[in-house]
């Protein structure tokens, strides 16, 4: 199954990808986490990513679909993958379409921006690792220490209140005009983000049938 998960920041995109990675043995691609491989690995993508970022400026989207594509092209993809944080917007979509790439079923999470916020401020990332946290929802076992990796946990400057309602006002006018995109389809299924992870994960698994 190729997937794409769509959903405000905060949603629990990355959370329910992981679950779903299990259940169906497919590997969750996050945006952030490959670019951040491919500037380390050093690819011919990676470098021209690092330019950009270099110079302050965003990526733009042939460099961010071309560490896609070669991410797309490896061995653990041929059965299938979930993109989570790709497409943004209608262009990406448009040009992953270009590319070949069928996407079988796009998946919606869909939570109110007030509960967002209040979720949102609560997140702790690993300094040294990425993993994420929540000082309710995924807490850690020791407080302020990651479980993986035994590094810090702190607050992003993306989490607090003021950047999680920008970053909310540009998700409603960039991205989620793609349910629109992908409802002509007939791909797009949805699910009602819960308080509780475990009732989210019951709804996703049955909207995927799996």
């Amino acid at each position: 199954m190729n997937l794409i998960l769509l959903g405000a920041p905060g949603a629990g995109k990355g959370t329910q990808a992981e679950i779903i990675c299990e259940k169906a043995g497919i590997p969750a691609i996050s945006t952030g986490n490959i670019i951040r491989a491919a500037l380390k690995n050093g690819t011919e993508m990676g470098l021209k990513a690092k330019s950009y970022m270099d110079s302050g400026k965003l990526v733009p989207d042939d460099v961010v679909i071309g560490i896609i594509k070669e991410r797309l092209a490896e061995e653990d993809c041929k059965n299938g993958f979930i993109l989570d944080g790709f497409p943004r917007t209608i262009p990406q979509a448009e040009a992953l379409d270009a590319m070949g790439i069928v996407i079988d079923c796009v998946l919606s999470i869909e939570v109110p921006d007030e509960k967002i916020v209040a979720r949102m401020s609560g997140r702790r990332v690993c300094s040294a690792c990425g993993a994420s946290y929540h000082v309710e929802y995924k807490k850690p076992k020791t407080d302020g220490v990651c479980d993986l990796c035994g590094g810090a946990l702190s607050i992003r400057k993306d989490d607090e209140p003021e950047t999680v309602l920008d970053r909310l006002h540009v998700y409603h006018e960039q991205t989620e005009p793609l349910k629109d995109y992908y409802e002509k389809t007939g791909k797009l299924r949805t699910a009602i983000g819960q308080e509780e992870v475990a009732d989210t994960t019951k709804l996703v698994l049955e909207a995927l049938g799996l």
